[in-house]
């Protein structure tokens, strides 16, 4: 045998395939809902993923507004923000956040899953949160996935 008959496929910009697909978070726990998330946005459900190349899908949630906290997070868990001048670190819990805008949760728990480098910053514009049922992509033809 002269050349190897297998070779490791590294995926590059042009050889991906993506995606669309839509998850419904209605009645979802929010880590198990955003891990699962992450996964498709990085790709690692595909054979063909390469750590260094954008390879996931584009992820539509919708119904965000109806995600499920186990516990007392909805009380208890703080996310914690700074603006950048002294004092101005800023606490918010869940319900806070639900109160302004719930698809917040959805995309605060997928970004920290998430690389936290350039490619990590470019894989989260390919979530989109939804808080209804509606959704405005129905031209990409979204495949559902049940989680």
């Amino acid at each position: 045998m002269d050349t190897l008959s297998y070779k490791t496929i590294s995926a590059n910009q042009a050889t991906v395939e993506k995606g669309w697909v839509l998850i419904d978070a209605q009645q979802a726990v929010l880590g198990r809902l955003a891990s699962d998330v992450a996964k498709i946005i990085r790709g690692k459900n595909k054979p063909n993923f390469t750590p260094h190349v954008d390879c996931g899908d584009n992820v539509i949630v919708i119904n965000a507004d109806k995600i499920r906290l186990t516990g007392r997070k909805w009380t208890q868990k703080e996310y914690i923000t700074h603006t950048g001048h002294p004092g101005g670190q800023r606490f918010a819990t869940p319900r806070e956040l639900a109160a302004r805008n719930s698809a917040l949760i959805i995309e605060r728990a997928v970004r920290g899953m998430l690389p936290k480098n350039s490619l990590g910053r470019k894989l989260f514009h390919n979530l989109y949160v939804y808080n209804g049922a509606e959704h405005p992509h129905e031209a990409q033809q979204p495949k559902t996935i049940k989680l």
